[in-house]
């Protein structure tokens, strides 16, 4: 068999190889199709996969909305299967567990800049509405990030009674509420600010607090304690 020839710019494995090396090297100097397309190659090894990279980050309008995207979605895409999709959703999983492990080693009051990090690179790029609570220990410590909804483009369903009892099960003793506008606006509508008011509401007789609602768009945060609305 003959072997991939790197000076060959015609080879894919010879690209492939090119694009390993500048990877191992300088990661910082490949555009984003070329790293798509170097993880698509892991996947599908015997397929050129720059073509399907374009696509793909065409589709979902750049690598965070693609890294972000629901499997559904990714097999949708013409060239996509299950294995193709489960590398970009690893290559997602991966760089959130990196970002959550550093709005994980402070308390998050003091630690703010770690957290809106992590919230962006969580929620920003869904195209759905998302729900989330934060769970938080006594020394304000996020011990866990819990989806409570997923709705559609605009509405995620959200049950007080719910978000109490689930701090209860948990032992927790504050919660920061967190959802993301798909519009990219974060501008905090009526319903936001009413759904955080009546969960400020229900915990307060049981001294669960509520820190915050931090609402999450592609053009920024916005929160909720900071606009003086809780």
């Amino acid at each position: 068999m003959a072997r991939a020839d790197p000076t060959d710019p015609t080879d894919p494995a010879g690209h492939r190889a090119r694009l390993r090396t500048r990877l191992l090297g300088d990661a910082d100097g490949l555009h984003d199709h070329e790293l798509v397309e170097y993880l698509l190659a892991l996947a599908i090894p015997r397929r050129d996969t720059k073509a399907l990279a374009k696509t793909l980050l065409h589709e979902f309008g750049g690598i965070g909305s693609l890294l972000a995207a629901d499997p559904a979605a990714l097999a949708r895409v013409g060239g996509m299967g299950e294995t193709s999709s489960a590398a970009i959703k690893i290559a997602h999983a991966a760089a959130l567990r990196m970002i959550g492990t550093k709005a994980r080693e402070a308390p998050v009051l003091g630690n703010w800049q770690a957290l809106a990090d992590y919230l962006h690179a969580a929620l920003a790029h869904v195209d759905v509405e998302e729900f989330h609570v934060l769970h938080l220990n006594t020394r304000n410590m996020l011990v866990r990030d819990e989806r409570m909804s997923r709705g559609t483009i605009d509405e995620a369903a959200v049950h007080v009674r719910e978000v109490i009892r689930r701090a209860l099960d948990l032992g927790s003793a504050a919660l920061i509420l967190v959802h993301n506008h798909p519009s990219g606006d974060p501008t905090p509508s009526r319903a936001d600010i009413d759904i955080t008011r009546a969960i400020v509401a229900a915990g307060k007789p049981l001294n669960i607090a509520v820190h915050d609602h931090i609402i999450v768009g592609r053009s920024g945060q916005v929160s909720l304690r900071a606009k003086g609305l809780l």
